[in-house]
């Protein structure tokens, strides 16, 4: 036997979606086909005409039933009145005219009784029947629009195993020729579960030490905040410090200032005074 292949199945899933059209409205054409014969041009139509069927829909097609309940019970009503009224004409005016004994009566009002039971019966068996096909129909709705779904991933199958396929094929040439950087990435399948269980164990620790740190911080936000509040009055105090610093520096820089320029005139003039007594004296 053949392996069963995406291929094939595709093949098969189209081929049945060409062959076999399932709409509703394709279910719809026997019902309005026999509307359409029956039908006649001129007599009063319905609110829902006979029109919808051309664009027919599961809500239209329950509105359509609904309405049709209705106005078959109101022409079962009309056509009982009528048939009722035409005997009891017949009946009166027939020659000889009909006389119906009492137990003819109550032979038929048993009769009667019996049709009504089995009727009742009959339509209850009609509404399982009904109410099982609509579950059915709905369970195949469900299914076909599944289908639909698996066709669309279907035919995307291929195309992804190929790309699969081809990545294969490339990490198997590059781990042949050791091109790959990493040699993790080179490891057996059990060394790779290994290594795989020891960094979610390593994963884990971190996270537990994350929570942890995370537990710390509204402390430390306060201790920084206190330490920040320390530290105001002494950065006011160092600057103040600095201030007077500068300023004595200053102070004391301007005062030797003007001894030293004091210092060098008096030394210009004691060498004047000493070159000018080497001169007078010859020595």
């Amino acid at each position: 036997m053949a392996p069963i292949t995406a291929e094939g199945v595709l093949a098969k899933l189209q081929s049945l979606n060409t062959n076999q059209e399932i709409t509703i409205v394709k279910l719809s054409e026997p019902i309005s086909a026999a509307v359409t014969q029956l039908g006649n041009p001129h007599q009063r139509t319905s609110d829902i005409s006979t029109s919808s069927l051309d664009a027919t829909t599961p809500s239209s097609l329950e509105a359509d039933l609904t309405h049709y309940r209705e106005l078959f019970a109101k022409l079962r009503f009309s056509y009982v009145e009528q048939v009722t009224k035409e005997k009891f004409i017949r009946a009166i005016v027939g020659d000889p005219p009909l006389i119906v004994s009492p137990q003819e009566n109550v032979d038929l009002e048993k009769e009667n009784l019996e049709s009504k039971a089995t009727l009742k019966a009959l339509k209850t068996e009609v509404a399982g029947m009904v109410a099982e096909l609509e579950e059915k129909a709905k369970d195949l709705s469900r299914k076909y629009e599944r289908v639909k779904v698996e066709t669309v991933k279907l035919e995307e199958l291929p195309g992804k195993i190929e790309e699969l396929e081809n990545a294969v094929a490339e990490l198997k040439e590059a781990q042949t020729m050791g091109l790959n950087p990493n040699p993790e990435l080179n490891l057996p399948l059990s060394k790779t579960l290994d290594l795989i269980e020891s960094k979610k164990r390593q994963r884990a620790e971190l996270d537990r030490q994350l929570e942890q740190l995370q537990s710390q911080v509204p402390r430390k936000k306060k201790e920084l905040e206190r330490l920040q509040a320390e530290l105001k009055p002494l950065e006011t105090r160092r600057q103040n410090s600095t201030a007077a610093a500068k300023e004595a520096k200053r102070r004391k820089e301007a005062a030797l200032g003007g001894v030293e320029d004091d210092l060098e005139e008096r030394g210009r003039w004691f060498r004047a005074a000493e070159a000018g007594l080497r001169q007078v004296l010859q020595i």
